[in-house]
């Protein structure tokens, strides 16, 4: 019997296999942050495609949090009203739809990937201001934050728990917290970009105060049925930066909190960092954490091989894994896992033909 193909249960909710689609900015939203009939093809065909847990795209609380000026936000109830369709379809065809909630701190107002110009879109081109723990920037080219103040802090709390709400309103059956990849609440956690004096700063324990703040406001906004997951950059690899030590701690913490699953990513806070790249690469701290924090993992990061992806989480180093680029390539990565892994594929009646 496979394990990858076990349901998981989180709160009121079941995933009916340990797979996820990974977040992936799309940078296709309509104007003000509406996602578009891309969003619903993009997400409803690994829906179709047999995935389990199907992650939003990177989607701002509040305007000024959009990585770029096409990213999707859930800050109005335009918003509620442009997700319910994808959400619909998701859950249609038995994949379970979260969204991740997030804010892009130093990192917002920036051109999307293939655009010809990078860095900080100017306010002409419909960029804005960004905000931050400090006012450096995340790199020369990117636009120079404002630093949040006490007001300024309190507010983007009250915004991911607003969020919260409005995407289980959209249909969304859980939510995930981003504080990795160098957006907003990773810069508060991590000691190279978060230089305050104030309670939000200084020791570990100031740090992670506002991503903790966040995750009890969450949980409070969507009650105890509806699963809460949290998706940590665990290490920086960067000397002096946030550790997967640091992570162990946190994790405990967000448990605490009421967050049910931590999603292990790494990176993004410094364009510096030397990241070790290779097959299932981040796995080992998804499965300290998991270890030492006693709370379930997502393993994501080059996790291609349908055998590689059944080892993880039936030796216990994770609970689920999550694709992003392998999903890309190939949508229907978990049917034809399934069938290299022994199990028979729940095809869709339409593509029964093929099956």
């Amino acid at each position: 019997m496979s394990t990858l193909f076990s349901p998981l249960a989180l709160r009121a909710v079941t995933l009916p296999n340990r797979i996820a689609l990974a977040p992936m900015c799309q940078y296709t939203a309509g104007p003000d942050g509406l996602p578009t009939d891309w969003h619903l093809v993009h997400l409803g065909a690994r829906a179709v495609g047999g995935v389990g847990l199907v992650l939003s795209e990177a989607t701002a609380v509040v305007p000024e949090g959009r990585i770029s000026p096409q990213d999707t936000g859930i800050w109005s109830g335009a918003h509620v009203d442009a997700w319910r369709p994808v959400t619909a379809f998701l859950a249609a065809h038995g994949a379970v739809p979260a969204m991740q909630l997030a804010h892009a701190g130093f990192k917002a107002s920036t051109y999307r990937p293939w655009a010809d110009a990078r860095g900080g879109v100017p306010d002409a081109e419909g960029g804005w201001t960004p905000v931050a723990p400090g006012s450096e920037p995340f790199a020369p080219a990117y636009r120079t934050p404002t630093e949040l103040d006490a007001a300024g802090v309190a507010a983007v709390v009250d915004a991911f728990a607003a969020g919260a709400t409005r995407a289980l309103d959209a249909g969304f059956a859980a939510v995930e917290i981003h504080a990795a990849h160098g957006y907003l609440l990773h810069e508060f956690l991590s000691p190279l970009t978060n230089h305050r004096t104030d309670a939000y700063g200084g020791d570990r324990a100031g740090r992670m105060r506002l991503t903790l703040e966040v995750a009890r406001a969450v949980r409070a906004a969507v009650g105890e049925e509806v699963p809460v997951l949290a998706r940590l950059s665990t290490t920086d690899w960067v000397d002096g930066g946030w550790t997967v030590e640091d992570s162990v701690v946190l994790a405990a913490e967000l448990a605490g909190a009421g967050v049910d699953l931590v999603d292990c990513s790494s990176g993004g806070i410094s364009p510096s960092a030397r990241v070790p790249l290779g097959p299932g690469y981040q796995v080992p701290a998804a499965a300290r954490v998991r270890r030492e924090a006693g709370v379930p993992t997502g393993a994501v990061g080059l996790i291609v091989e349908p055998e590689h992806a059944e080892q993880i989480v039936a030796d216990g180093e994770a609970d689920l894994v999550l694709l992003g680029r392998e999903l890309l390539r190939d949508p229907y990565w978990p049917r034809r896992a399934a069938a290299k892994l022994g199990v028979t594929p729940a095809w869709p009646s339409q593509y029964l033909r093929a099956a």
